[in-house]
């Protein structure tokens, strides 16, 4: 009825077909063109009450284009770290709004420090502004990393209206904003960091970078989940979205893109915390396994793909008796989930019991891995370690399992046995099925299913 009553009250707007000029009321002639017959009723735009639907009152024609239409190639800016031009794909593209995330400490600051430095060397006008450190801050680590004769401008304001008032009148190529948790708006009441004025900054400074033509990058702090803090429309409002991972207790960065309009996502970059700041790592494959010894149980090298680039690490399982009743599953950089689904598969499927057992699996070099094409690699660290049975030291796994036991084939299986045969490993176990490439040097040997594979690897059980 409230509905019905707001409708009669909105005012009904009537428009010459001919000439476009509209009037409140209907007549058979056009007082602007003198057209005869030539007007006609508008209907409104949207449905609802007229104090919030959008009424008659016409907006501008949209150009239209087919999907045939050819533009001209993304046009992109080389910074020179490589690892950083992986992730984004190629390079900065202009306008983007690029959302760097990650723990507290983990290098985002001393990353886009360096990434700035090379971007302004490489002659793209760049301004670094600081909303948590004073300048004084980020000139101290400029000189540590031996960047103090690049030509960065730097600033440490909150004040988003300062900020894009400067930003227009300098017209940069680059700009980074670290953090977007420490801008404010005027506009909006609440206190920094909180989620209105989070969005209300992201928002402003990703229209402003569209609007502009202006490559923006917002480094995001992250809750104790591992989740960009503030709300969630803020990774959509971005082009591209990368996280900084690592741990504080190994000397590896990776930087991951999560989200890439203008690249591929799950593509990385790796690179190792020195004394003189972030140092690229073209090999990070030979760096995850320097460390590896001779042959031990429960280390199995998998042969993953993340991104376009294939990676080799290492899974280091442990098993052991229980002290206590219930047997603990510990997991570091795999999901816990996934774990508790191969000992169940293991059990069920193999008869390779873990009952009161103690379970831990680690991914050695601070890597984290979420293809299910680790899952043959872990059945293997698992059962090794259990029966105090090691593999090969030049042996590599890699393969899906289903809860039924069989094996399913991985996508990439060339490009994975390319990079073992690089790094000197001669034999490959993964599962039968799909294209079987023959790799100069490396033996493949295909299992159908994980019940064959723990009998004839291991022979546990059997």
């Amino acid at each position: 009825m409230v509905q019905n009553e707001n409708m009669a009250k909105s005012k009904t707007q009537f428009t010459c077909s001919a000439c476009g000029a509209t009037s409140t009321k209907w007549s058979g002639r056009c007082e602007a063109c003198g057209e005869w017959n030539s007007i006609v009723e508008e209907a409104p735009f949207g449905a609802g009450p007229s104090g919030s639907s959008l009424g008659t009152h016409k907006g501008r024609t949209i150009e239209l284009s087919d999907l045939s239409t050819e533009d001209a190639p993304t046009p992109r800016t080389i910074s020179g770290v490589k690892e950083l031009d992986r992730v984004l794909g190629g390079g900065l593209v202009p306008a983007s709004a690029i959302l760097v995330g990650g723990d507290p400490g983990i290098g985002k600051s001393t990353l886009l420090l360096q990434a700035a430095a090379r971007f302004a060397r490489q002659g793209v006008k760049t301004i670094y502004v600081s909303g948590e450190e004073a300048a004084a801050q980020v000139r101290m680590r400029a000189q540590r990393l031996g960047l103090t004769q690049s030509p960065v401008m730097l600033a440490a304001e909150t004040n988003l209206r300062d900020i894009l008032t400067t930003l227009e009148a300098e017209r940069p190529q680059l700009a980074i904003i670290d953090s977007i948790q420490t801008m404010w708006s005027d506009t909006v009441s609440s206190a920094p960091g909180s989620v209105s004025q989070v969005r209300a900054a992201a928002h402003e400074l990703t229209a402003f970078a569209k609007r502009k033509g202006i490559a923006i990058i917002l480094v995001g702090h992250v809750t104790k989940e591992g989740q960009i803090a503030g709300p969630r429309v803020v990774e959509h409002m971005v082009d591209t979205v990368l996280y900084f991972e690592g741990e504080r207790g190994h000397q590896f960065r990776v930087l991951r893109a999560v989200k890439n309009r203008f690249g591929p996502a799950d593509e990385i970059g790796v690179f190792e915390m020195t004394g003189r700041g972030l140092a690229e790592v073209g090999n990070p494959s030979a760096l995850f396994l320097s460390d590896r010894g001779k042959p031990s149980a429960g280390s199995v090298v998998f042969a993953g793909i993340e991104g376009t680039r294939p990676v080799l690490v290492e899974f280091q399982a442990l098993v052991a008796p229980s002290p206590t009743p219930q047997a603990r599953r510990t997991v570091v950089g795999w999901d816990s989930g996934r774990l508790a689904m191969i000992l169940a598969v293991l059990e069920s499927r193999c008869g390779v019991p873990f009952t009161g057992l103690d379970v831990y699996l680690n991914v050695a070099g601070g890597m984290k891995v979420s293809e299910p094409a680790a899952d043959l690699a872990v059945a293997a660290a698992l059962v090794s370690a259990r029966e105090d049975s090691a593999l090969p030291a030049d042996t590599v796994v890699f393969g899906e399992i289903s809860l039924s036991g069989a094996l399913r084939s991985v996508a990439q299986t060339e490009n994975r046995l390319k990079e073992a045969q690089k790094l000197g490993f001669t034999t490959a176990l993964a599962p039968k099925g799909g294209k079987a490439p023959a790799v100069e040097g490396i033996n493949l040997n295909r299992v159908g299913d994980l019940a064959s594979f723990v009998g004839e690897v291991f022979g546990a059980n059997q």
